[in-house]
């Protein structure tokens, strides 16, 4: 299945769609979740909480979306936050530079290059303006912050374009009043902003998304004296260091240099693990090693895990070896002090982020789940039972005979426990169809026999296959079935 098939899906089945869509001027980049979106995402949460944030002990937070200039002074998002655009002599119209040449060429230009390497690649290949074609004035940077006024003065600020920050500027007093001790993990899941030039493809390209952040803070000098590697040590990783990539275990990346140390091996470990639970397709992802221009100006070591759709390859983590950039920058601009105590050594953490973007995240899961069953003509959402946005569909097979009054019945029963649909009208098939579409693992039809010996038909959905269980036992059935591994 493809993009088309799962914008049809989101669209049809209220996973997204696009926001203000009734007005005429309403701004690309911007999209709502549905009912069946929100359940997807907040599952996808959960797990991530679950997978990563309790499995360290983090702590988490919930900043501020609104920030001082100061902090973007401090972290260089006001001088470097920018990408490459060009525009049009003839029509004015504007382009993102890199991704023009990409798909007009497929000549792949790092957006942290030079702007001399952007006009040269524009010159050579003789590309003109896609709405009229006329010529192109030079390159130029252009800031990606979305700035705001605060107060009847416009004090500026900036809406902020990452969920790190405010994690960073938090740090002294979290790591005081929580006791804290290295490494500590700090996490974050919110909105972030981004005034990106020609945002695409739904949740691919936004100017509004979700992040869900990690921070890792560490001792340097301490990045392979971590005892949880062993955790994942003989977990398999595809790893692109040029242009093919390679699987090996966690230990041998570490052991042959493709990961600097077992800190940053552990964390790409459990990430991975992470993913696959979450339902996406391990064979069609990589950890792909930035080079010196692709990766961020705060980054030493730096890996996108990147999963393959068929919209091409999607950057959906960016794991960052950010040094002690972070907290230094801070602690200059703000006078603070933000070393600790590591036993009986004062240090200056470095830090690894994991800063996960969630909505490609669950396009991604999406196509990687749906499937057209030719064979019985529908279309099947094979989502993991815990992470469907419901569990299950309780059918009654018609609304007479007392068995509308049964299934209400059980309904009410189960309802506060699980995510419950619950349906009396059509054809048994057609809402079975419709519940395998938006990826519900099981459906309970209530149907004469029922009202003889208090049981149920139990469908599910990826086999088709019908059990009868009792009533009393569909609680637990259910709650074995859809708990998170």
């Amino acid at each position: 299945m493809n993009y088309d098939n799962v914008m049809k899906l989101a669209l049809e089945r209220g996973f997204y769609f696009p926001s203000c869509e009734v007005y005429a001027d309403a701004q690309a980049g911007f999209w709502e979740y549905g009912p069946a979106g929100v359940g997807l995402k907040n599952k996808f949460v959960e797990l991530w909480r679950r997978e990563l944030v309790r499995r360290d002990n983090m702590l988490e937070i919930d900043g501020s979306q609104i920030m001082s200039q100061s902090v973007f002074e401090a972290s260089g998002h006001l001088s470097s936050f920018a990408d490459p655009i060009i525009k049009c002599k003839n029509c004015k119209s504007t382009f993102r530079a890199d991704k023009l040449i990409s798909d007009t060429t497929k000549i792949e230009i790092p957006e942290s290059a030079d702007l001399i390497d952007f006009d040269k690649a524009i010159s050579e290949n003789n590309i003109k303006c896609p709405s009229c074609q006329g010529e192109f004035e030079s390159s130029r940077k252009f800031n990606m912050m979305f700035k705001v006024g605060i107060g009847p003065d416009g004090e500026p600020a900036y809406l902020r374009p990452e969920t790190c920050q405010s994690i960073f500027v938090d740090f002294p007093r979290l790591y005081k009043t929580m006791r804290g001790k290295l490494p500590i993990g700090i996490a974050q899941i919110g909105k972030s902003f981004r005034n990106e030039i020609s945002p695409r493809q739904s949740l691919l390209r936004l100017r509004e998304f979700y992040q869900a952040e990690i921070e890792i803070f560490c001792n340097p000098d301490k990045l392979n004296e971590f005892e949880k590697f062993s955790e994942v040590q003989d977990v398999l990783i595809r790893i692109q260091v040029d242009d093919t990539p390679k699987q090996m275990t966690c230990k041998e990346a570490v052991e042959n240099g493709t990961i600097p140390n077992r800190f940053v091996a552990y964390y790409l470990g459990i990430l991975l693990e992470f993913y696959e639970k979450s339902g996406i397709d391990i064979i069609r992802s990589k950890f792909r090693k930035l080079s010196e221009k692709e990766k961020a100006f705060y980054a030493e070591v730096a890996f996108d895990f990147e999963v393959e759709t068929t919209a091409g390859w999607l950057e959906l983590v960016a794991c960052n070896y950010r040094s002690d950039y972070d907290l230094a920058s801070h602690a200059k601009k703000s006078k603070e002090k933000f070393e600790v105590m590591d036993g009986d050594v004062k240090v200056l953490p470095h830090v690894f982020e994991i800063s996960m973007g969630i909505d490609r995240s669950l396009y991604s899961i999406l196509e990687h789940s749906l499937r057209d069953d030719k064979e019985n003509e529908r279309i099947v959402l094979s989502l993991k039972p815990y992470m469907a946005p419901i569990h299950v569909g309780i059918l009654s097979l018609v609304k007479k005979d007392g068995l509308k009054e049964k299934t209400d019945e059980i309904y009410q029963a189960i309802k506060s426990k699980f995510d419950v649909f619950l349906d009396h009208s059509g054809a048994i098939g057609r809402r079975y169809r419709r519940l395998d579409e938006i990826g519900t693992p099981f459906a309970i039809t209530v149907d004469h026999q029922t009202l003889e010996d208090d049981t149920v038909t139990m469908r599910m959905r990826d086999s088709m296959k019908q059990n009868r269980i009792k009533i009393s036992e569909i609680e637990s059935y259910l709650l074995k079935e859809t708990s998170y591994p």
